[in-house]
């Protein structure tokens, strides 16, 4: 009989540590940011974390997240992925097997967003990456999304902007090809320059790998091709060294880049180098209005200087993904495959989302539909809207 009563006892104690272990409800809303903030991008990292905070800020101050009558703080995980493809995946799965995030934002660029997306995936975890342009980063994942175009579309705007602005009719690039984000556009450009123009339009289509430092090699064919335009796909702290070096080898044609130049810290590298050029992103800070102008006015005063497009996506994901928990309309169950089964399944019914960097409606793929910007750098080194170009 005592060894009954002992049974019965010792089943109900481990029914309960299961329960305050594993079944608990949770009391906040955890979402996880996979992003580098050590490497060769840590001004991404940066601007990534510094919105996040912003954001997490606002709302816990107002008591955090309604869902049903429950309201939940935001509780945000940093994990810094080293701008590396491997620690993007080891970041990954530490925010979902060990802090059990319902939700992760990033990585930011497609080389550390598609390995990453691949894990989110298959571990049944919501993602969203603010700035990775790349189509595999989302393509066959229903788990993962993003907020930025993609470079089908912005490959065409920028061989389109080249051969309207610049009359251009011979095109040289110049692109990393051990990495997935400048390999991608740098093809799509390649493409839709020399549908435009014809076969061999693009006269020199020059590759390096990263951490190379020395383009002179390939810059001196592109002065040397007859290039109209040079189209430099680059991150930030690449870009100024591919720009000085270009002009000091006596390249004066224009010069046109992508998303990835529009970091803060671009024209601090750059200098008088990248002023008067040229490139397609997803927002510009000078002359914006409404809650692009709140969000831009708040982030330079707390942090002290004008954010950035990555800084500016990554504030659009977050309310995105909390947008998405909150659609729910229930509370959250301490079963953390169906809470993150049910904020997938409400991301994929996002429509009209008026974002700061433009309204977004997401595709069967979890991609958005939405216009690009090009901008100008002034003389005074600020990024100016020059014009919006659709789908």
């Amino acid at each position: 009989m005592r060894k009954g009563i002992l049974l019965v006892l010792c089943c109900l104690v481990a029914g309960l540590f299961l329960v305050s272990c594993g079944s608990e409800p949770p009391k906040t809303i955890k979402i996880g940011f996979n992003i580098p903030m050590t490497g060769d991008i840590p001004k991404v990292g940066e601007g990534s974390k510094f919105s996040a905070e912003m954001f997490k800020e606002k709302v816990n101050a107002a008591g955090g997240i309604k869902i049903g009558e429950v309201l939940y703080p935001l509780e945000f995980i940093y994990v810094d992925n080293e701008a590396k493809a491997e620690s993007a995946t080891a970041a990954a799965l530490k925010l979902i097997n060990q802090d059990k995030v319902l939700g992760i934002i990033g990585p930011q660029s497609s080389k550390q967003a598609i390995p990453a997306g691949e894990i989110c995936n298959n571990n049944g975890t919501p993602m969203i990456s603010p700035w990775s342009t790349n189509p595999k980063t989302t393509k066959d994942r229903p788990y993962v999304f993003r907020a930025c175009f993609l470079d089908p579309f912005q490959g065409p705007v920028a061989a389109n902007f080249a051969t309207e602005e610049f009359k251009a009719k011979k095109a040289a690039v110049l692109y990393d090809i051990a990495s997935d984000y400048p390999k991608g556009l740098a093809e799509f450009f390649k493409e839709a320059f020399e549908k435009v123009h014809g076969p061999g339009s693009v006269v020199a289509f020059e590759t390096f790998t990263t951490k190379d430092r020395d383009f002179s090699a390939q810059l001196t064919k592109i002065v040397k091709s007859g290039a109209d335009v040079l189209f430099v796909p680059q991150y930030y702290d690449e870009v100024p060294l591919i720009v000085k070096q270009a002009h000091e080898l006596g390249w004066k044609k224009p010069i046109m880049g992508s998303d990835s130049w529009g970091s803060a810290e671009l024209m601090n590298l750059c200098g008088d180098d990248c002023k008067g050029l040229f490139f397609s992103t997803h927002y510009a800070a000078a002359g914006a209005q409404g809650a692009t102008k709140e969000f831009i006015d708040k982030y330079k005063e707390k942090y002290g200087y004008v954010p950035d497009d990555v800084g500016a996506l990554t504030w659009d994901a977050i309310r995105i993904m909390v947008q998405a928990v909150q659609n729910t309309g229930v509370p959250l169950t301490g079963d953390i495959k169906k809470n993150r089964d049910a904020i997938k399944d409400q991301l994929a019914k996002i429509k009209d989302f008026d974002g700061i960097t433009g309204k977004m409606t997401f595709n069967p793929e979890g991609d958005p539909s939405k216009c690009a910007v090009v901008v100008k750098i002034s003389n005074a080194g600020e990024f100016e809207f020059y014009k919006s170009v659709c789908p």
